[in-house]
């Protein structure tokens, strides 16, 4: 019996140590000086965390959008930053759907590719168009 437990314990911090020395890759995908394509921006980029399964937009807009979005929505805010859940599938990178089950949107990345897509589900008819298109685009893998 007591053999047992030693194993048990062996194996125990075996896998302990295998999981600390393990080294884990992360890749980040930042996509920088976005052009959209109805309004202006100072500042437009996207960061894409693949480990952490999260997209960050930073952006601030000229004096002309946030004059047009404020006139119909006081909560707008010049400089904002937007947090949003994402996922892979197939060659794509997507954004968590907001909206109802009915009709939905989400942001479409594909890897190393400039173009920022925003996809539309109206009563299961979907429809993607362009949203932006980025001047750089750069792949951090770090690993730790």
């Amino acid at each position: 019996m007591k053999k047992n437990k030693l194993y048990f314990l062996y194996f125990f911090l075996f896998s302990i140590f295998l999981s600390v020395n393990t080294p884990s890759f992360s890749e980040i995908m930042i996509l920088s000086k976005c052009k959209s394509l109805r309004d202006s921006f100072i500042k437009n980029e996207y960061i894409i965390d693949l480990e952490k399964s999260l997209m960050i937009r930073n952006y601030i807009y000229d004096n002309k959008t946030y004059k047009k979005y404020r006139v119909t929505d006081l909560s707008i805010k010049k400089e904002n930053s937007i947090e949003r859940f994402i996922y892979e599938e197939e060659e794509f990178i997507l954004t968590d759907k907001i909206g109802y089950p009915q009709f939905f949107t989400q942001l479409v990345f594909k890897k190393n590719s400039p173009i920022i897509n925003i996809k539309t589900v109206i009563n299961n008819e979907p429809a993607i168009s362009k949203l932006s298109t980025c001047g750089k685009v750069e792949i951090y893998e770090s690993e730790s």
